[in-house]
């Protein structure tokens, strides 16, 4: 598989074949990947224990409960900084400084003696994960062209799936047979990993120009500057809405409210309902790299509009399911929106991004879309007190269906396909050597 690639034999790494000419073509998005991968093994090892480890002090259930929602949080309030750092320091150090806040935060959990040092912990985790996640973000913003950038995206986004999906698999066996701290530690020791990786071996990609060649002088623009430019334009706030809306509804509805209600009302085993967010993991791994190859030949939008208004209709499904049957189409419908939609909503924020402003431009868009991180569990949680269960999957689907029905309408296509290819970035930093 080649998913970059110079015409014309200007650059040696075209002209080898087999596993080393692809490592050559895509050297830096294999790393990023490989450090992506990682990253997400060791957050996916403690997805099943933070609860059980919250537990352990003797909480309540809302308390156990904050220990999730103050994770999106730090990644909120930290993304925009993130994109700060990258610009003004580089995009490595970005990285090598989020695998070290990592390490600290995982060890704070793991050696945390009360409830209040392991909420701290949480905190700082998630401000590590936020730098490490908006870091990667903007080099494969940095490394695509726009008529590749949807195949990037998928690949980075299929590593980041699958290492999500894998991680409970080792954090479940480390937490029964070893301790509940243990996974925490092994994050550590991943987040350690990361930041080597970051440092050592991932190229700098900050002053690459959108040809690929290195960008000759010039510093990034102001803060203020770029944060009002992005703004201003209509297609990002509204691709920041779509994924705001989107986050809401996957960890307000799918993750919080959901498997209550599949127990509740439909009467499912624990063991039935993770067959159903098993399968909606797995779909979404193997939709991830064909939603690439769609949204480079299709457009971004024709790919957006339609998996939002499913995941609306999935939502509609969840809400009025009565059996493992119904239960499980509400999961293969939802499974196919997020599969297909997998690349499409950040290749369009990076489309937005003007020239230098690939760093604030997804530091910004992290920040909107982690915000549903953090109130969809909270909003909807009160709702379904406040009301029912139901009446929030509802309210949640008209809120997921207007936002598409609004990018529908309003949002312009970043992105057509042209026969004319352009260099590739990644290449550029590939045959060059790194300074420092």
């Amino acid at each position: 598989m080649v998913i970059d690639g110079l015409p014309g034999g200007r650059n040696p790494a075209e002209e080898k074949s087999g596993i080393r000419g692809l490592y050559e073509r895509n050297r830096i998005l294999i790393w990023v990947c490989v450090l992506i991968g990682f990253n997400q093994l060791g957050f996916g090892s403690i997805v099943p224990v933070v609860p059980l480890y919250a537990e352990s002090f003797g909480v309540s259930q809302t308390a156990i409960g904050l220990t999730i929602a103050i994770y999106g949080l730090a990644r909120f309030l930290l993304n925009v900084p993130t994109g700060v750092i990258a610009d003004r320091f580089g995009r490595r150090e970005a990285l090598a400084l989020g695998g070290v806040v990592t390490v600290l935060g995982n060890v704070i959990c793991g050696l945390a003696p009360s409830y209040m040092i392991f909420l701290s912990g949480r905190f700082v985790a998630g401000a590590g994960a936020a730098m490490v996640i908006t870091g990667t973000q903007v080099m494969i913003a940095d490394i695509s062209r726009p008529e590749n950038r949807g195949r990037m995206m998928s690949v980075y986004m299929g590593t980041f799936m699958f290492a999500v999906g894998l991680g409970p698999l080792p954090g479940g066996f480390l937490a029964q047979y070893v301790s509940l701290a243990a996974p925490f530690y092994v994050y550590a020791v991943l987040g350690a990993l990361v930041t080597a990786l970051a440092w050592f071996r991932v190229p700098e990609t900050r002053d690459l120009r959108a040809d690929g060649a290195p960008q000759v002088g010039g510093k990034p623009l102001p803060f203020a500057t770029q944060l009002r430019v992005l703004t201003a334009q209509i297609g990002f706030l509204l691709i920041s809405i779509v994924s705001f809306a989107t986050f809401f509804a996957r960890t307000g509805g799918l993750f919080t409210l959901i498997p209550t209600l599949a127990q509740n009302k439909i009467g499912l085993t624990a063991g039935q309902i993770g067959v159903g967010l098993a399968m909606i993991s797995i779909m979404g791994l193997l939709l991830a790299y064909p939603s690439g190859v769609l949204v480079d030949r299709i457009g971004r939008k024709m790919v957006i509009v339609p998996s939002t208004l499913i995941s609306g209709v999935a939502l509609l499904a969840f809400a009025m399911a009565t059996s493992f049957f119904t239960f499980i189409l509400a999961c293969s419908v939802w499974a196919f929106a997020s599969g297909i939609a997998a690349a499409a909503p950040t290749a369009y924020a990076a489309d937005m991004a003007p020239p230098g402003m690939n760093a604030q431009a997804m530091g910004t868009y992290r920040m909107l879309a982690d915000f549903g991180y953090v109130a969809g569990p909270l909003s909807l949680g009160f709702a379904a007190d406040l009301f029912s269960t139901e009446a929030a999957l509802y309210g949640t689907a008209i809120l997921v269906v207007a936002a598409g029905l609004a990018f529908a309408v309003l949002a312009p296509e970043s992105y057509r396909r042209t026969a004319a290819p352009t260099a590739d970035p990644a290449i550029a930093v590939a045959g060059r050597q790194d300074k420092r």
